[in-house]
């Protein structure tokens, strides 16, 4: 493992969204959903997750979740990634989404 300084890890945007659109990404190689995000002050992002053995569209919708939202854009397929949601990745590449104990202001920072 290796050790990141303070100043490191303050260049890493992690912010939290609302999960606001969700629908099956058929062009991904792999099953995933296509998202869009608001971030607040900071935009509405759309993204790609492969969550879908863990959660259903409906419940995703509103949910609150952890992104890092200042990597370069990526194209995955036929869109534009400009973020990336941030989970816990289990037994069988499973992930677990990062999110808020409780409902904060879309856009705060994580630190």
């Amino acid at each position: 493992m290796n050790t990141l300084s303070w100043s490191d890890f303050l260049k890493v945007e992690m912010r939290v969204g609302t999960v606001i659109e969700v629908e099956f990404f058929k062009e991904a190689r792999k099953p995933a959903y296509k998202m869009q995000i608001d971030f607040g002050d900071y935009g509405i992002k759309k993204t790609s997750a492969q969550i879908t053995e863990q959660y259903n569209p409906k419940d995703l919708i509103g949910k609150q979740v952890i992104a890092v939202v200042n990597f370069p854009p990526k194209q995955i397929a036929n869109i534009m990634s400009e973020c990336l949601v941030l989970g816990a990745v289990g037994d069988n590449n499973l992930v677990t989404l990062l999110q808020p104990e409780r409902k904060v202001e879309n856009g705060l920072r994580i630190g």
